[in-house]
């Protein structure tokens, strides 16, 4: 597996992530064996949540792999909190609660990076510094992040907080590519041209922030995927063209579509299955030509001005 830095810190991840948010779907052998199989291809970045199961996937992890501290340093493992029923809190109060809960659960006396999950429009940026520096200086956290959010709110976090934003996580496919088509259409008087993000893909290239797509086969907001679905004949057509030239998996062509991006993004995979799992990291040794990128582009519904 590929590697690169996580943002501008020192610590070297594969550039395919393991999305953990349905470990809970697997019983205990089913999850050890998917776990040792992503370390096996070199995808040691895992990548958990709080509310994941309401916090069963970080328990049904760790006790899988018989966490312990030897395992431990052979791993990356990212988590996020921040989501409460119905609401977003981003209290030092909680964040602190939320990190000691998922170190339980985890079984692990550190993070590697912590994300806070989704913008809470009731933040007070200094209480998540204060957080943030009880966190790293007792070792619990060593880098920090965010995700879905804009170039504003993570402007406003960077006033008061001293750790880099190592990385945002945000929702990117073939399908949903709003944050690239609107960079197409500057100063136009058309759908594809409305900003929806303060053109963040820009900012995070800017400041050497990893974006980290979410869903990278899902179309919509979670509505399925668009892989072998009847709604995009152009678009499959024309990746399982580019698939069977290359001689791997529509699912392998749709992630190196992403790593195919010069912003050195790190796709965030869902799947628990250990077939797609395998063809999401052989993605790390495809890179696409310029002219496959924009033929995907186009495929997917996406018309050049």
């Amino acid at each position: 597996m590929r590697t690169m830095k996580l943002g501008t810190s020192n610590l070297e991840v594969p550039v395919v992530a393991v999305g953990c948010m349905r470990m809970n779907s697997l019983d205990k052998a089913e999850a050890e064996r998917f776990i040792r199989t992503s370390m096996e291809e070199g995808a040691n970045f895992f990548d958990h949540a709080d509310i994941y199961g309401g916090g069963q996937c970080e328990e049904i992890f760790a006790d899988a792999i018989q966490m312990s501290p030897a395992i431990r340093e052979q791993m990356i493992l990212q988590s996020k909190c921040g989501i409460r029923k119905g609401m977003f809190d981003f209290s030092k109060d909680h964040i602190l609660q939320s990190v000691d809960g998922i170190l339980k659960r985890l079984k692990t006396d550190y993070l590697d990076v912590l994300l806070l999950h989704r913008p809470d429009t009731l933040v007070e940026p200094e209480e998540v510094a204060e957080a943030f520096d009880l966190l790293s200086a007792s070792g619990k956290v060593r880098h920090f992040g965010v995700s879905n959010q804009h170039p504003m709110q993570i402007q406003l976090l960077k006033k008061y907080v001293k750790q880099p934003i190592v990385a945002n996580q945000l929702q990117l496919s073939i399908t949903n590519a709003t944050m690239i088509s609107s960079g197409f259409n500057v100063n136009m008087q058309n759908e594809p041209a409305v900003n929806r993000d303060g053109y963040i893909l820009d900012f995070c290239r800017l400041h050497d922030i990893t974006v980290q797509p979410w869903s990278p086969f899902q179309y919509g907001f979670f509505e399925g995927v668009f892989l072998d679905n009847d709604k995009f004949p152009e678009l499959n057509a024309k990746i399982n063209e580019i698939a069977a030239k290359y001689d791997v998996s529509n699912t392998t062509i749709a992630i190196a579509w992403l790593l195919r991006h010069p912003a050195n993004m790190q796709p965030v995979t869902g799947t628990m299955n250990i077939t797609r799992l395998k063809d999401c990291c052989k993605a790390s040794d495809i890179r696409l030509t310029r002219e496959e990128w924009y033929e995907i582009f186009r495929a997917a519904g996406n018309v050049l001005p």
